[in-house]
């Protein structure tokens, strides 16, 4: 299962992501690319929870697939909430956040 650490190491190795604070939630982690938030981390969380920005069709998806996926609270109609439980792969996880990187170009 994934880690908090994983999560941000593997996200920051992608050209161009920040991590920037929370102004209202000292528990998220935020993290930017071209000004777009991509990816919140949630401090802390056993499972590690996670919001994402996703392509709206692939979100509905998703979430009629998994229990553990659904609209993202920060994100809105432009991300979804995964808590990372198992339901989803590790890889599958990771392509998700590639995916959040993409589109926020």
């Amino acid at each position: 299962m994934l880690s908090e650490k994983s999560v941000v190491d593997y996200l920051l190795k992608l050209e161009g992501v920040e991590e920037k604070n929370s102004e209202t939630n000292k528990n998220l982690r935020i993290f930017m690319h071209n000004d777009k938030i991509c990816l919140v981390v949630e401090k802390d969380t056993q499972p590690l929870r996670i919001e994402t920005r996703c392509d709206l069709k692939l979100s509905k998806t998703l979430q009629e697939r998994y229990e553990s996926v659904m609209q993202s609270r920060a994100l809105g109609r432009n991300g979804i909430e995964i808590i990372c439980s198992g339901q989803l792969t590790d890889d599958e996880v990771l392509d998700l956040i590639r995916h959040a990187y993409e589109i926020s170009q």
